[in-house]
């Protein structure tokens, strides 16, 4: 089956070179195009897509406006923006409202392939010009206690985060639990989100501190 993915953005050049370059890829198929971020809501219900490839400078509502709306629009979808603007607060935000990733569009083609492959395993993909940022920010900030944010969970949320933890895959964990892969994937980014968690890594670790598993996991 391949992945659905949605472009929005009001050029349509841009738009053209970029289904070219997806559709030329095994297991990529665009489903639709958008040249604003109203009409991406419009569609993204509509098209059910896998993935989203948002520009931020669109007319009416921008993308990182319509970052919020998408997620609850359809939130099994990726969302990874593709812009110009290497300005670290559109990083941020972008990434607080729910962005799978970042990436500017001087990227090289292999670069946006490598990031469109991390979203879809679950990633954050960061443009690696801006990656600095994310370090410094880490370096400077104090992260919020996490120890309570568990008990928010649904039960559901916390069943699919415990299996994610002890590495199986989407389709499995739907196969055990008789879901859907989509849903799956909809407990396991809401589970992710509540806990301010980026990866499966930091799961693991918060799993750990959490005394969730044996240490010995």
């Amino acid at each position: 089956m391949k992945t659905r993915i949605l472009l929005a953005d009001d050029h349509a050049v841009l738009r053209a070179g970029l289904r070219l370059l997806l559709e030329n890829q095994p297991g990529l198929e665009v489903v639709g195009e958008a040249s604003s971020g109203l009409e991406a809501l419009d569609l993204a219900p509509k098209l059910n897509p896998d993935l989203i490839l948002l520009d931020i400078s669109m007319p009416g509502l921008g993308g990182l406006d319509a970052l919020p709306l998408l997620r609850k629009t359809v939130p099994a979808a990726r969302l990874l923006i593709l812009t110009m603007h290497d300005d670290p607060h559109y990083l941020r935000r972008a990434l607080k409202q729910g962005a799978s990733g970042y990436m500017l569009k001087k990227a090289a083609d292999q670069e946006l392939l490598a990031a469109i492959r991390a979203v879809l395993r679950g990633e954050v993909y960061v443009h690696t010009s801006m990656t600095r940022v994310l370090l410094d920010d880490m370096l400077t900030d104090t992260p919020a206690p996490l120890e309570d944010a568990w008990e928010t969970l649904s039960e559901r949320e916390q069943t699919v985060l415990k299996q994610v933890v002890l590495g199986y895959t989407g389709a499995e964990i739907g196969e055990q639990l008789n879901l859907s892969i989509k849903t799956v994937d909809t407990y396991r980014m809401r589970g992710m989100e509540k806990l301010g968690l980026l990866n499966r890594a930091a799961l693991v670790r918060y799993a750990l501190k959490k005394g969730l598993f044996p240490t010995d996991l």
